[in-house]
């Protein structure tokens, strides 16, 4: 598993605030693919990415309002 996290600057929170933060991902190069963005004022954005090609995003206002939370399955027959 490949693992990351580093620090971004100046990008557009879900709040609207153009803040700092962190980024971490993940990749197991089998499929799945995790990227979940933590903004200074406390929102944040998670996208996991699943090995059967399913999708999950998820994102947390800094007052822990969901804003989306949404899930695809696999849709293959």
């Amino acid at each position: 598993m490949i693992r990351t996290s580093s620090p971004f600057a100046a990008e557009r929170a879900p709040c609207g605030r153009l803040v700092d933060g962190r980024r971490h991902q993940e990749n197991d190069d089998e499929g799945l693919r995790i990227d979940d963005r933590t903004y200074a004022c406390g929102c944040r954005m998670i996208r996991h990415e699943f090995h059967d090609g399913s999708v999950r995003i998820k994102t947390v206002r800094h007052d822990g309002k969901v804003l989306k939370d949404e899930h695809s399955g696999n849709h293959e027959a």
